[in-house]
């Protein structure tokens, strides 16, 4: 469902989630900001950008 913090920190190239929030906004990826602070990203969004094959299973979030 959600990458996780490495994961983002490894899309985004930055571990503080300020540098990771100020990424995701210039490459337009849409993302939530946790309870913590830190960003969250779909996976399927993220591979779907990068041009992979999204997972069939479960219910999708469609985002506009």
């Amino acid at each position: 469902m959600f990458m996780t913090a490495k994961e983002v920190a490894d899309l985004t190239g930055y571990l503080k989630p300020s540098a990771q929030i100020k990424w995701l906004e210039a490459e337009r990826y849409g993302y939530a900001v946790g309870g913590d602070g830190h960003p969250k990203v779909l996976r399927d969004v993220v591979i779907s950008r990068l041009g992979g094959i999204q997972s069939k299973k479960g219910p999708h979030l469609r985002l506009a």
